[in-house]
């Protein structure tokens, strides 16, 4: 069955009631895609509602739950604890979110970013003068923020959800207790971590004997999972923040054997998420709405954007279904001067001022103009400097570059009109590659986050702070993108999309909102399109998807060029002018769109 005609109807239905009442979860049976890599998708329609998500099974959990009578919110919650259990290396209820909110009339920004416990100083992740190697500072107890996912959803779920909190577990503890098909993208993603092998835990749970992960297609059920599932849907986040799985995080934290952290229950049940007021910006006959600091997603984005209207077109867009050497060059230059701005201001806006009091400056078309100005026939490689779009109480200095890594992401449209774009994140693969049971002391569990590998290791350069340094209870500055977008005559949803991808996010979000602006393509469509980045230096290019054309011009002009691997994540509905809906699911991972 083509995942088209999963819209439509699902094969081998197991009704299982969890509580006995309201909403009856069908768990479905939907087999792992065979390939990863490239798999072309043929984009989804729906009449009134769908869903995005990165894996059948969570997509199909946001399709009940939005079939039973629920809202997006509602579907958003199901969506995001079934990819904590089929999905484990990317998010989960022991890492952060970003959860953009259309209600048919106002938009919300929800913030759930982990923060640093009240214990960090700004010299975490310094030895002896000198920023330690990236991966010990992930795989240990030091990277691990205070978890807000949960915190979040809650707080959305209070102010905006349909069925009842209880109601939206359903099918993630069905599917921890009956089992599910292990995908290829999971075991694939076990088999090449050089780390997940060393926490007791996960190697009893995700690896045998030999140290082989579990196979494709085998049956993995997660018990400890399902449990502290439980707890949650009855006590709510407090279940998580406070008592027994409280207290397994924090002495996992505190007792790990190489560089133990300092998260204390204090910082656990102290944690709040946060209603931030988003950010909106006009952008030729579209509004784009998306999150303020300390993400960076949007000002980033929109800077490109803004950039590149103002640049002349040196040559048609797209080459044979790719974008062509001239746009990307534009592209790649607006990016590097995106870049520098966001390694000299953006952080946690509780810990730093914007650029003259107000981070639109950023955006500010007079400023763009001069930003877009620096861009010439040749690169600037990575020589581009920050620029001054208003003025600074303290002067901060460029963070030094970092890996960033991680994260999945959710879209989606009810048939109110309502609309969810979030991005969800534990930051790498397998975050710290530390695994609680949550001290129920059953097989299984959720990984807890390094996303304290997202702030700069390096605390000042050349004796000027980083404004994106470590600091007690600060949030660290992420590129997560979810984003709405609106039609600025009619104020009518245009759009909810976003991606994974670490700090590649920006450069998938701004490439994909071109493409379904300028260029004519539908969701799935833009999504197909090959990437290309540059966070400031080299340029990598999708392997296999360019000519050697298009890279040797790029290359004349300046840029340095190499092929990798670029696996976004991205999910995309659009609505038509006809008020249907079309989505896509990107071809590098094994989501789906479903809807009616």
């Amino acid at each position: 069955m083509s995942p088209k005609q999963m819209k439509f109807a699902l094969p081998s239905l197991l009704v299982v009631p969890i509580y006995g009442w309201g909403f009856s979860y069908e768990a479905p049976s939907i087999s792992p895609e065979v390939e990863s890599g490239y798999e072309e998708k043929p984009g989804w329609s729906a009449d009134s509602f769908a869903v995005a998500a990165a894996n059948p099974l969570a997509t199909d959990a946001g399709y009940q739950i939005l079939k039973a009578g629920g809202n997006a919110i509602d579907a958003a919650i199901a969506v995001q604890m079934v990819l904590n259990l089929v999905e484990p290396q990317s998010s989960g209820i022991g890492g952060g979110a970003f959860l953009m909110y259309y209600d048919g009339a106002d938009i919300r920004a929800y913030d759930g970013r982990e923060t640093a416990p009240q214990g960090v100083t700004g010299e975490l992740f310094m030895e002896d003068g000198e920023p330690i190697a990236f991966m010990d500072a992930v795989a240990s107890g030091l990277s691990v923020g205070v978890p807000g996912t949960l915190r979040m959803l809650e707080k959305a779920h209070a102010e905006h959800g349909e069925l009842a909190w209880e109601e939206l577990f359903k099918p993630a503890i069905t599917l921890a207790e009956e089992g599910f098909a292990v995908s290829n993208r999971l075991h694939t993603t076990l088999a090449s971590d050089e780390y997940l092998r060393q926490d007791a835990l996960a190697s009893q749970f995700y690896y045998d004997e030999e140290g082989e992960p579990i196979a494709v297609g085998e049956t993995l059920k997660n018990p400890a999972l399902a449990e502290i599932f439980r707890r949650v849907a009855a006590q709510g986040s407090d279940a998580l923040n406070e008592g027994a799985v409280a207290e397994d995080i924090v002495a996992l934290v505190q007792s790990h054997p190489e560089r133990p952290g300092t998260l204390t229950l204090e910082d656990m049940s102290g944690y709040e998420a946060v209603d931030r007021e988003p950010l909106c910006t006009p952008w030729q006959q579209w509004e784009v709405c998306g999150f303020p600091p300390p993400s960076s997603g949007h000002l980033t984005v929109m800077q490109i954007l803004g950039m590149l209207d103002q640049q002349p077109l040196l040559e048609a867009p797209l080459n044979n279904g790719a974008s062509s050497s001239g746009w990307l060059h534009q592209f790649l230059e607006a990016s590097r001067l995106a870049f520098a701005d966001r390694g000299r201001y953006i952080a946690d806006p509780d810990f730093v001022d914007a650029p003259g009091g107000d981070w639109s400056l950023m955006l500010a078309p007079s400023y763009l103009q001069q930003r877009s100005a620096l861009i010439g026939e040749m690169s600037m490689g990575d020589s581009a400097e920050p620029g001054n779009p208003g003025e600074l109480a303290i002067t901060w200095a460029s963070q030094p570059d970092q890996p960033e890594y991680g994260t999945s992401h959710i879209s989606i449209i009810d048939e109110d009109g309502n609309a969810v774009a979030m991005t969800t994140t534990i930051e790498q693969a397998f975050g710290s590659r530390i695994l609680s049971d949550g001290g129920t002391g059953l097989a299984g569990g959720f990984f807890l986050n390094n996303e304290l590998t997202d702030f700069s290791f390096e605390p000042e350069v050349d004796g000027e702070p980083v404004a994106n340094r470590v600091e007690p209870g600060k949030r660290p500055r992420s590129s997560m993108s979810p984003t709405l977008v609106f039609d600025q005559e009619s104020g009518e949803l245009v759009a909810s999309l976003g991606s994974p991808g670490g700090a590649a996010i920006i450069h998938y979000t701004a490439r994909t909102l071109v493409a379904l602006r300028d260029w004519g393509l539908n969701a799935q469509e833009a999504l197909n399109l090959p990437h290309a980045i540059t966070l400031g230096g080299d340029v990598f290019v999708e392997e296999g998807r360019f000519s050697e054309a298009t890279i040797d011009a790029l290359r004349e002009r300046g840029h340095t060029v190499s092929e990798r691997e670029l696996t976004s994540g991205l999910q995309a509905i659009m609505r038509r002018k006809d008020g249907t809906l079309f989505g896509g699911a990107d071809p590098r991972r094994e989501g789906v769109v479903m809807g009616d």
